[in-house]
């Protein structure tokens, strides 16, 4: 069966969006909407000066994204993929790259005082990816020296050698990628990893990572596989998710 536009969901996603910027306007005229367009060039945003209280497990559930949210193809994962431990469990000797590396591995890109509040997994029936979208507590300012990181990324990374676990050699790419201006602060990363199959074909696992922070909080999506991997998808996803989590923090806070 041919996979319609890619507008097909990610219009969907976007008019969920609108939905909740509209909510948004009717509290005042300083709640204008964020507008969802696409931006190569991250921005830079302060962070705040206190860290405020952390979402309920609740509100961070109401802050995750659905299959429903992104439409066809998009279910609820059936477990992870045969290529993560494949291709995605690789090293290099480089330091800031082995970081990446760890990082696409477990999905912790905030070190282990990050606490993951929700986390959602989907799966592209069609052409087999897999979503994972987070939110997770940290201090702001945690979370902005991570976006600092990663924009370093695709000049240190861009283009150098891996092994994976079972010694498999690899060649690793890294570029930016693109983003709706969401948030107060964002980066998204493509990483390619190319390498072969036992039979010596070329086989080339892509994955997309976007971080976003949404005042004291954050989300991370990596959107990843060996076949298509829609850059339209991670946006959406991005997009419909940092609003969300703007709504539910404007919801109530619980003081702990």
């Amino acid at each position: 069966m041919p996979r319609p536009p890619a507008r097909t969901f990610v219009a969907s996603a976007l008019s969920a969006t609108a939905l909740l910027t509209a909510t948004a306007c009717s509290a005042g005229p300083d709640k204008a909407p964020t507008t969802a367009r696409a931006a190569a060039t991250p921005t830079t945003a302060q962070s705040p000066t206190t860290t405020a209280p952390a979402l309920t497990e609740a509100q961070a559930r109401d802050a995750l994204i659905s299959d429903a949210d992104l439409g066809e193809p998009w279910t609820p994962t059936q477990g992870a993929a045969t290529w993560r431990d494949a291709m995605l469990k690789a090293t290099t000797d480089l330091p800031d790259c082995r970081r990446l590396l760890d990082a696409l591995y477990t999905e912790e890109f905030f070190g282990a005082e990050a606490r993951t509040q929700a986390v959602v997994g989907l799966d592209d029936n069609w052409d087999e990816a897999q979503l994972r979208y987070q939110v997770v507590a940290h201090r702001p300012a945690e979370v902005d020296r991570t976006l600092g990181w990663l924009r370093t990324l695709p000049e240190k990374c861009a283009q150098f050698g891996a092994t994976t676990a079972r010694g498999v050699p690899q060649a690793v790419e890294v570029s930016e990628a693109a983003l709706p201006e969401v948030g107060d602060a964002r980066q998204a990363l493509r990483v390619l990893l190319t390498g072969a199959t036992e039979d010596d074909e070329s086989l080339t696992l892509t994955v997309d990572v976007a971080v976003v922070r949404v005042g004291g909080d954050a989300i991370v999506v990596t959107n990843g596989g060996l076949g298509d991997v829609l850059n339209e998808a991670t946006q959406a996803a991005v997009d419909l998710g940092a609003h969300r989590l703007a709504e539910v923090r404007k919801q109530g806070r619980v003081q702990v």
